[in-house]
């Protein structure tokens, strides 16, 4: 579904539903973000959407298929309610404005904290779990520098980058996007953390409070990040992680992707240069993102002891930029359906060396979006 589609439901439709029939939409069996928009589009309201949904289920060969009760819908609410969470709807005023644009955009956010925050330029800073010092450190001096450049942070709350950075930019504005409810803390060793940043930035979840998080959030609570950021700094990442999966969200998204170098024998520098390699920008210090972003002046670059240095000797290697992977990707999922299709196949069918076929592949698989059968066979997940 496309932007046109989502768009097709209006701006202010949220102003005119009740909050209620969204979350009886949205909660309804087999629909998700994509399948919300387009109903909101075909039939201009959440309560009119709900009174074809049942015949549109019929007509898809699903029988006897009920929508949410009313009755969980208004216990959700009240449970938000009781948490000091607000209830934000995609076209609504407190909404964020940059998540409007994106395809599979969440119909409906739960927010506690400042919601001031969500209408503030952002940056995502995203990395690995078990970072090492030096990426601790890092983290925490880009998000101080991002934050005096007047951007908030936004990260995922897991242990490692994430934290270190929504804790340096504590005082400035930082966003933490959960993957299960907005009470529900995952890792639990940053709880305390979680409290502070309710008081004093903002908690971010497209479900309901109390929803313990599954294996399945985790990539799209990372579309979300992406989502609301004008950029995204991979920090730490393993060659196969989820900043890796948040990274390629930015690229889908028209977002820039940054990332910070590291070791080539260190395994959680291996997904930062991949990045690299393939055109992503790199960091050095809180300058070279307000740089990439367009905001020259707002953070001094500190001083480099080999800032005379001469260039190394040699041509610079040429980098694939991240949209022809993005592209590379569209025309995986074109191919692909649900019946499987060898992967030689879709090699020959694609014209595609292997070479670029193979990590596209493995990206995808990643991140839930085709499945890999014995055989080599390959199909697109329902």
């Amino acid at each position: 579904m496309g932007r046109a589609q989502i768009g097709a439901a209006g701006p202010h439709a949220a102003e005119r539903d009740d909050p209620a029939d969204w979350l009886q939409l949205i909660r309804s069996r087999r629909v998700g973000a994509v399948t919300f928009h387009r109903l909101m589009g075909e039939h201009g309201s959440a309560r009119a959407a709900l009174a074809a949904l049942p015949e549109i289920a019929r007509a898809a060969g699903v029988e006897n298929y009920a929508i949410c009760p009313v009755e969980v819908a208004q216990a959700e609410m009240r449970a938000g309610r009781a948490l000091g969470a607000r209830l934000l709807l995609w076209g609504g005023p407190d909404y964020p404005a940059a998540l409007m644009d994106v395809t599979d955009a969440p119909p409906i956010l739960w927010a506690l904290g400042d919601l001031g925050l969500l209408a503030r330029p952002m940056v995502a800073m995203v990395g690995a779990r078990n970072a090492s010092s030096l990426g601790v450190r890092m983290a925490r001096r880009l998000a101080e520098g991002l934050g005096q450049a007047g951007q908030v942070v936004v990260s995922g709350l897991a242990r490692g980058i994430d934290a270190a950075a929504h804790e340096a930019a504590l005082d400035t504005g930082t966003v933490a996007v959960m993957a299960g409810g907005v009470d529900v803390i995952y890792p639990e060793e940053n709880a305390e953390l979680a409290r502070q940043i309710a008081a004093k930035g903002c908690l971010l979840s497209e479900h309901p409070p109390g929803l313990q998080p599954q294996t399945r959030h985790f990539p799209l609570r990372n579309r979300i990040i992406a989502g609301l950021s004008r950029a995204v700094v991979v920090v730490e990442a393993a060659a196969r992680s989820g900043s890796l999966i948040t990274a390629r969200d930015a690229a889908d998204q028209g977002r820039e992707v940054l990332a910070v170098p590291g070791h080539p024998f260190d395994a959680r520098a291996a997904g930062c240069n991949m990045l690299l390699r393939d055109g992503a920008t790199l960091v050095r210090h809180a300058a070279d993102v307000t740089e990439a972003l367009g905001l020259h002046r707002a953070v001094p670059a500190p001083p480099s002891p080999d800032a005379s240095a001469p260039p190394l000797p040699g041509p610079t290697p040429a980098r694939r930029p991240l949209g022809d992977i993005a592209q590379v990707h569209a025309q995986i999922l074109a191919r692909l359906g649900p019946s499987p299709l060898a992967e030689d196949q879709l090699i020959r069918d694609l014209a595609l060396p292997p070479a670029v076929l193979t990590p596209a592949l493995v990206s995808l698989e990643l991140e839930g979006q085709i499945t890999r059968a014995p055989g080599g066979l390959l199909s697109r997940a329902g």
